[in-house]
């Protein structure tokens, strides 16, 4: 995948900087905003690029990402022209969330079904390699905009683009993150935060179209890419993980894929495709009579550090109490909500199924 090309006529000038992350107490990331445009590189450029990269590499797939205003035959000539230097598909970039919707492009198409569609069909009527329509996670319902990409002729649907956010604000000098000049605006938001999102729009769009989509959105390790086939992902993009760990992260997830699959004597990563969609079901169709309560299983785990009895008295049930012999559960006041399962730092309490 190639960063996304523009028509000459598309000006792009980058800000600096245009990076922002959050991180928790012990430095990690595990949030990061970005303002970033598209490429600054030109047309030629790109083209010349993408040749040379398929007689250096001929065996490997090559993706040209493509973008444009919202005027069907700006995006016939600009798949053409990629399509003509080597590339193996196009993908269709409808969805960055900052500084192209500004210009009527980006989300500010992928946002609008009938934009999709048009656009879609113009793109896909002038090439002969697939088409591949990226979309957004900035709007209500995603099923319109993916049936709309089908109808355009869409032959893959990748998802998610980044969210967009506001990552920050410096309390001190009372300026937005990341600062320009003491100024800022609206960013993509990525990074492991945003997999659930990544996976419920996943899961939406492989349940609602007849095509192969590849899911996007905090892809950090194998485990990742193994959630988003279960969702009905065909395959996986990584972005943000190969920012911050470098591209010997894709060779870890590979191996890491690897074992697992042999673990599961399964023989291929298509051998999970969507194997929890059928796991996914109204709220109202959930089984209302299953109930869980916690058990602490492992009481030399335990630190009475009464987190779990804080959480349940101000988030919960008033169910746990600390005594002099250690945490005490008292079944008869608990929901089994798992609150206190989750806030242990120990990992003491599990949720079992409750009998009687």
């Amino acid at each position: 995948m190639i960063k996304t090309i523009r028509p000459d006529g598309m000006v792009i000038e980058d800000l600096s900087p245009r990076f922002a992350a959050l991180k928790d107490r012990n430095g990690a990331m595990y949030g990061f905003e970005n303002i970033e445009l598209l490429s600054k590189r030109s047309v030629s450029y790109w083209t010349t690029e993408i040749a040379e990269i398929k007689r250096n590499f001929p065996e490997h797939l090559l993706v040209g990402s493509i973008m444009a205003a919202p005027d069907p035959d700006e995006w016939r000539d600009l798949a053409g022209e990629v399509a003509s230097a080597g590339a193996d598909a196009l993908e269709m970039n409808v969805s960055c969330p900052h500084g192209m919707p500004e210009q009527g492009a980006g989300a500010a198409i992928g946002q609008n079904p009938q934009m999709v569609r048009d656009l879609a069909r113009a793109v896909c009527g002038s090439v002969d390699i697939p088409v591949i329509v990226k979309l957004t996670p900035n709007v209500t319902d995603i099923v319109p905009v993916a049936k709309a990409a089908q109808a355009g002729g869409a032959d893959m649907i990748s998802a998610i683009n980044t969210i967009q956010c506001l990552s920050g604000i410096d309390i001190d000098s009372f300026e937005p993150l990341p600062t320009v000049a003491g100024y800022s605006t609206y960013g993509g938001y990525s990074g492991p935060a945003t997999k659930p999102v990544g996976l419920r729009i996943v899961s939406q769009i492989a349940s609602a179209v007849d095509l192969p989509v590849i899911g996007i959105g905090g892809v950090a390790g194998f485990e990742d890419a193994v959630e988003y086939i279960l969702a009905g992902a065909s395959a996986v993009q990584v972005c943000t993980a190969v920012m911050w760990h470098g591209a010997g992260i894709v060779r870890e997830m590979e191996s890491g894929l690897r074992e697992y699959l042999a673990r599961k004597e399964m023989s291929s990563p298509g051998s999970l495709r969507g194997l929890a969609l059928g796991k996914l079901k109204a709220h109202q169709e959930l089984d209302r009579t299953r109930r869980v309560q916690p058990s602490l299983v492992s009481p030399s785990a335990c630190t009475s550090c009464g987190r779990c009895v804080v959480a349940c008295r101000d988030g919960g049930y008033h169910a746990l109490s600390l005594q002099k012999g250690g945490l005490v559960i008292d079944a008869s006041r608990c929901d089994g909500c798992s609150l206190c399962a989750h806030v242990c730092p120990e990992g003491a309490i599990t949720m079992e199924q409750r009998t009687g």
